[in-house]
């Protein structure tokens, strides 16, 4: 098991460039299965859910080709498979897209059912229910979900509630089927907005994503295309965030302003000083932050990806906080591990209580996920000491060379193995 060690009591400061979007990448690699014509994808991050859906494809048949780190060349023509392997299919939870994306090629599909973090319950039964509308017979048994249908038929479909994976994976089965499909109540992230012009370039004709209301004519034929992936905004959120934390002046570059909204007006609101240029933000920490309510929401709202490490900015922030989620019942997690370095948080069901002002102090701690990871290493920079991060594996999901880019950015990090931790002394040099 790899692991964090981190020195604290660091200010960041410096320009960090942003990579490829993580959510809208796992979106448009299973779409590339529509085509047998060869597809170029650019700005792909280089991260394990990346090549998780990379194994994915190839173990389906599609052949893959790099093109530099960021880059692939997909080689669809000798797909013969619809049935992603199990071992693969587990380790995330996007995984589940190839249910969309096979049964628009072959009317067919069995996708295990997926893994990801644990973030609580979250049910499927919106984009079965899509499914069933638009077409396919439906059974899960043995741990498996099949899909088939002779023809799928556009349907008006009207989800119960804004749900981004079955938005994009409703997207992926209507974008193939006869007549028109009405998406209501869907999703308006960013990474569904790029994955309709991914599939309106391959020849799709997609209309209203980015809105609630997103409507679908089928076609028959999909054509390869080349296509560079949005920057990541959860990435460079939680840069912004921990400039912030850490009292640092980080410049995030190549990202699109307009989809940080939500996070640099909360900046504002607890002190911080924030800078909007084109394609380039500069969040400055005061040292003197203030307490402020923080709600999770769907986009335009704060994301709940950000939501563990914005918790963190408020333990510095002066003051009673009060975080609330209202996406996941699970994504929490993070509190237990910020309580061992002297975090003041109370948790009551969906909502959390943070007495921020205090010090947090260096500790062993565990990511639980992904974004709780990334929470621990915004606290891991603010706090007094050493600080170990255990099952980085979750961290390495969704950022890219995290810890070079923190390195560039002053930090004290480095990438262990369990075995070496045993020969270290408490603390390294910067």
């Amino acid at each position: 098991m790899k692991k964090y060690i981190i020195q604290g009591k660091t200010s960041l400061s410096g320009k960090v460039k942003i990579s490829g979007s993580k959510n809208a990448a796992v979106a448009i690699l299973p779409a590339a299965i529509l085509t047998s014509e060869n597809l170029f994808i650019d700005n792909l991050p280089d991260i394990t859910d990346v090549r998780t859906m990379v194994s994915i494809l190839e173990n389906l048949g599609v052949t893959i080709r790099r093109r530099g780190r960021n880059a692939i060349e997909l080689i669809p023509g000798n797909l013969a498979r619809i049935a992603p392997a199990y071992e693969l299919v587990k380790r995330m939870r996007a995984s589940y897209y190839f249910m969309g994306s096979l049964l628009a090629r072959f009317g067919r599909a069995e996708v295990p059912i997926p893994g990801g973090c644990d973030l609580g319950p979250r049910p499927i039964d919106q984009h079965l229910k899509g499914f069933s509308a638009l077409g396919a017979d439906i059974k899960i048994e043995h741990g498996m979900i099949n899909l088939s249908t002779e023809r799928l038929k556009g349907a008006n479909i009207y989800l119960d509630v804004v749900t981004i994976g079955a938005t994009i994976n409703l997207m992926l089965a209507a974008v193939a089927a006869e007549g028109r499909t009405v998406l209501e109540n869907a999703a308006k992230e960013p990474e569904i907005v790029d994955l309709a012009n991914f599939l309106n370039a391959m020849g799709a004709k997609i209309r209203g994503a980015g809105t609630d209301v997103i409507r679908i004519d089928g076609v028959k034929k999909f054509s390869g295309v080349r296509h560079a992936v949005i920057p990541d905004r959860i990435e460079a959120g939680t840069f912004m965030l921990a400039a912030a934390a850490t009292g640092g002046t980080v410049t995030v570059e190549d990202v699109i302003p307009k989809h940080l909204e939500a996070i640099t007006a909360k900046l504002r609101e607890v002190g911080a000083q924030v800078q909007v240029e084109p394609e380039r933000i500069t969040v400055t920490g005061t040292g003197n932050l203030v307490a402020s309510d923080l709600k999770t929401f769907p986009y335009p709202g704060f994301p709940t990806d950000l939501q563990p490490p914005g918790m963190v900015l408020l333990t510095a922030a002066r003051g009673l906080s009060v975080v609330t989620e209202n996406v996941f019942d699970g994504r929490f997690n993070q509190v237990d591990e910020l309580k061992r370095m002297g975090a003041r948080i109370k948790v009551e069901g969906r909502t959390a209580l943070v007495e921020g002002g205090g010090n947090l102090s260096g500790a062993p701690v565990t990511a639980p996920d992904l974004r709780s990871g990334a929470a621990l290493i915004i606290a891991a920079l603010m706090a007094d000491g050493t600080t170990e991060i255990g099952a980085i594996e979750h961290v390495d999901r969704g950022y890219e060379i995290l810890e070079d880019k923190l390195i560039s950015l002053g930090a004290s990090i480095k990438r262990i193995s369990e075995g070496d931790l045993m020969q270290m002394p408490g603390k390294f040099p910067r």
